[in-house]
Parts: C-alpha cells; structure tokens; sequence
C-alpha cells in the first residue's frame, strides 16, 4: 500500500476527482487501482477566493514497488505507514492486580490498555459514573450548586468530557499511538470520520456515551471500576538505604487497598492529591501554565473572516482559529482550547471559586464561539519557592473571580472594548455571553495579575488585524481561565516511574505530561505499557 499524501482540489469537487487526481500523480491507468482509501483531510484556506481541500490517499496496486521506484524523489508518495499496535506484554497467570487512579482520558487508556493485556486492573475516581456527574454538572450551570466530588473536573470521563473534544496534538507519535486512540475511540461510537479528519473532534454528548462503551469494554476484560474512592494517603516502604516504594492506598472511607502497581493519573485539578503526594515525600516540581480569560465572538464572525464568501460550506464547518503574540513585557498572549459553535462554561471543582472553560457538541451549531485568551506564566518569575505555589495563585485568581461574580457563581464579564479602554462594563453589546449560572458585568482587572492585563490589551488589537472583528468592542471576556494545566510536575525517570517512589506511576495531564484528550490518551498508554513491562520484569 502506497501513501500520496499532499493532493489538493478545489473546494466543492466532484468525488470522483480523488481518484482521478492519484492517478494523475502516480501516472496509471483507473484498472490500476486495486483499493483507495482516505488517510487524511484538511483544508487550505490561505486564499479565501480560492479554498482548496488537502488530502492524503491510501492506494492498492498490483505492483506497487514499480510504482513507488518512477516515483523515486517525490516527496509525496512513500509506502504507508504501518498504524497498528501491537501488546508490549502478556499478563502472567496469577499476576497483582495494577491499580488505575483516575478516569479520564489517561487513567481510561491506561485501564484499557492494562485491560486488554489481561491485567485486570482495578480503576479507582474520586467523582461518579458519567451519567450521574453530568446530572451534578449541570446542577452548577443551572442552579450555582457545585458537587466539590463531582463537577467538569472530577469524575468519569475527566475534564475532557466537558469540551470540544479536540483529538490532536503537538507531540510526536513514532508509533502511530495517537491511532490506537482514535480507533478505539471509533469502535466506542465515535464517528468514523474522526481516523482521516486533520482535525478531529467529537464533542460532550458523544464523549458521554463513548466513556460509557469503554468502561464496559475494561469490565468484560476482567477490569473492575469503583467509583467515589477518593485516595487520601499513599503507604510507602523505605527501606534502610533511603529507597521508597509503594505498597498501598489509603481510602477517604477508611479503607486500604493493597497496590502493588499504581498508576497515578488523576487530572491537573486534584488540588489536595498533589498536596498529600507532596507531604509524602513524593517528588514534585513546579511547571509553568497559563491564566487568562474565555473570549466570545458570534461564530458568524470567525466564520467569515476565515472562510470569506465560502464560509458555511459543508465541507469546512465551522471556523476555528490559533492566536498568538509575544509582548513587550516579556510575555506570550495565545489563544488556548478554542471551541468552535460553543459555549462557556462553569469549570470550578472546590467551593467559593469561579473557573470557566470552553465547550462543544459535535456539530458545533451553536451561536457563539469561544477560546481560552490566556497569558504564559513561569514558577522562576511568577510563583517561587515552593513547588505547590502555582495552585495557591490558581485559588487567588479563582476567589476574585468568584467574589467579583457576585459570591453565587455567576463568573466576572467585560465588553472587549471596555476591558482595552480600563474602565467597568454596564451593559452588553452584540454578544451576549454563554456562561452559566450568569456573567455579572464588572472591570476583569480586579481578577488578573497586572501584568496579564497588560499583556492581553496589547495583543487584542493585534489579534484584530489577524481575525476581523476579533477586537470588536462587543466581544465578550469572562473569567477566570485558570486551568489551562497543571501547575506542578511529579517527577518521573525513564522507566516512567516516580523519581523516588517505585511502583508509583505518574502519568498525564496531572502528571505534568499531556495537554489534552490524545496526548493524555497516548501517555495513558505509554504508562501502562511500562506496568506491564514491569510487572512481567522487563525494562520499559
């Protein structure tokens, strides 16, 4: 099978032109063509007069190394790469069962990699079964009532469940990772174009079935989930010569769980986890993050300058954006988690706080876009001396944010153009925001360090000369965005163990690993791949 990859077309061709365009660049005739399958689709909107659609094709032919050999030098054709996955490791009979320490994205990878290599793992969540923390969810969003134990963060399904759904990443992916993910994503009832789309994204409603599908997969596996056991304390052995391993868990409910195996993937917002692990002794670094605000603008907008006259094409969807701008005060303004056809919504996990984030439903049909508009920070500059540091800056923010909303969780708003000239907003402009409980209308700059503000009225009119309308007075800011990722790093070697612990397996976002569902996903399996290898007594 030969990759082509690179093969564009005008927006709105005929199906037919596909195959008609590989066989161009190959140079064979149609009877050639044993199979063609789409690997990839993208679109290149750079010209927005003359939209084109990028794709990359895997083709079949009789005899493809005297294809590939007249085609020696393209940079275009290759032979296709080879996606599958393959198991590290087989579980031996009568092996300890490895214990998965969150739900999300990570921590479901890991069980279900773990799972299907015949481990039987025991999966432990704080917060409850996704049906019933959606109820909780919404009862924040309508009624100002948060579930400390289960919200947007805590929970199965982990705080991706309540986003757009974004399944790509930045990092690199030599073994086609990423792809066991999707598949697997796939055959829990996602779509299928999410395995060929550049972009993939499946949205809040279909995460909620999809978790629900692996969660049955794990349990006829031999997998066992137990839901509400919160982890308060860790029992680790130290031996004479000062090394530490694990040995077992301390339950909120006063019970004990011998855990031989532990992988540690408990999500960037388990403020008292990383404290207890810190008390413990486990190794723990400060990381840099990102705070800011979620900007509003209608999707209309973004669609146009985007997609110009052929914005509303079914072919592209709705319009997403990337931002980004390096200040004079030293600091980079990016645009972060951007949900096209969104809303805002409350993300706060611990009471008396205000957090939001962004999502989306799969068709993201509705009328606002939003994005994270956030400003880097770093521990050397921003929060010293203590590794935990970042998180009690996180509160501060999060307490403003709640008292400027009005002490019901209502979040802080501010019209752009308001915010940009420094004075309080008194009414709303064209957009109106998504934000539930409510937006109180207020001066932001009660809510952010200085020097965030500084940075984000410098790059807006910037922004509006990349996006039209971008820095509209009438675009809508609300706050707080805090929990871009996590503030800390546990600490951990090749053998993706903890620095100091063994047996302890940090891992994902919470971990300081990942940034998002894929690349939480793929570090999920990266980690149980390196239980195996050591349950079996192999190096990773």
């Amino acid at each position: 099978m030969l990759r082509v990859s690179d093969i564009k077309l005008p927006l709105g061709h005929p199906p037919e032109a596909l195959e008609q365009a590989v066989r161009a660049r190959l140079g064979i005739p149609a009877d050639m063509v044993l199979d063609l399958r789409l690997a990839r689709r993208a679109n290149d909107a750079r010209r927005k007069t003359a939209i084109l659609m990028v794709y990359s094709v895997d083709v079949t032919l009789p005899d493809e190394a005297a294809v590939l050999a007249a085609c020696a030098g393209g940079p275009h054709v290759r032979p296709a790469p080879d996606t599958a996955y393959r198991f590290v490791a087989r579980a031996p009979a009568d092996t300890p069962r490895p214990v998965v320490i969150g739900a999300g994205p990570c921590g479901l990878f890991a069980g279900l990699i773990l799972a299907q290599m015949g481990f039987r793992p025991i999966i432990l969540d704080r917060g409850k079964v996704v049906r019933e923390r959606t109820k909780d969810t919404w009862g924040l969003w309508r009624r100002g009532e948060l579930h400390p134990e289960s919200n947007v963060q805590f929970g199965e399904g982990g705080a991706g469940t309540f986003s757009d759904g974004k399944l790509w990443s930045q990092v690199k992916d030599p073994r086609h990772l990423g792809r066991k993910v999707l598949t697997e994503f796939v055959k829990a009832g996602a779509p299928p174009e999410i395995l060929t789309e550049a972009h993939p994204h499946i949205g809040t409603f279909r995460l909620v079935t999809m978790v629900e599908a692996m969660r049955r997969t794990v349990e006829s596996l031999g997998g066992e989930y137990r839901f509400g056991r919160r982890v308060d304390d860790l029992d680790i052995a130290t031996a004479p010569d000062g090394t530490r391993a694990l040995r077992g868990l301390h339950l909120h409910d006063g019970g004990y769980l011998e855990a031989d195996h532990v992988v540690l993937a408990i999500g960037h917002s388990a403020r008292d986890t990383f404290a207890m692990l810190h008390e413990r002794g486990v190794h723990i670094e400060a990381k840099p993050f990102s705070v800011g605000v979620r900007i509003e603008h209608p999707q209309a907008w973004i669609d146009r300058a985007r997609f110009g006259a052929c914005a509303k094409h079914p072919d592209l969807g709705a319009a997403a954006y990337t931002l980004s701008h390096h200040c004079a005060n030293g600091r980079t303004v990016y645009s972060f988690c951007m949900c096209p056809g969104g809303r805002v919504v409350a993300a706060a996990s611990e009471p008396g706080r205000v957090v939001t984030n962004g999502m989306s439903q799969y068709s993201r049909a509705e009328f606002n876009a939003n994005s994270g508009l956030v400003v880097g920070i770093d521990p050397a500059r921003d929060y010293p001396g203590h590794p935990l540091a970042g998180i009690e800056l996180q509160r501060r923010l999060e307490e403003a944010a709640f008292v400027a909303g009005g002490s019901d969780y209502s979040a802080p708003g501010q019209r752009l153009g308001d915010f940009v000239a420094g004075r309080p907003s008194t009414a709303f402009g064209e957009v109106i925001p998504s934000y539930k409980p409510g937006v109180k209308l207020t001066d932001l700059a009660e809510c952010l360090p200085p020097f965030v503000v500084a940075a984000m009225r410098e790059a807006l009119p910037v922004f509006g000369r990349q996006i039209a309308n971008y820095d509209h007075p009438d675009a809508m800011l609300t706050g707080v965005e805090t929990r871009t990722s996590s503030p800390i790093r546990i600490t951990r070697g090749s053998d993706f163990a903890s620095l100091n612990t063994a047996r302890l397996f940090p891992a994902g976002e919470g971990a300081g690993y990942a940034g998002g569902i894929l690349s939480a996903a793929i570090d999920g399996i990266k980690v149980a791949e390196a239980v195996a290898l050591s349950i079996v007594g192999r190096a990773a």
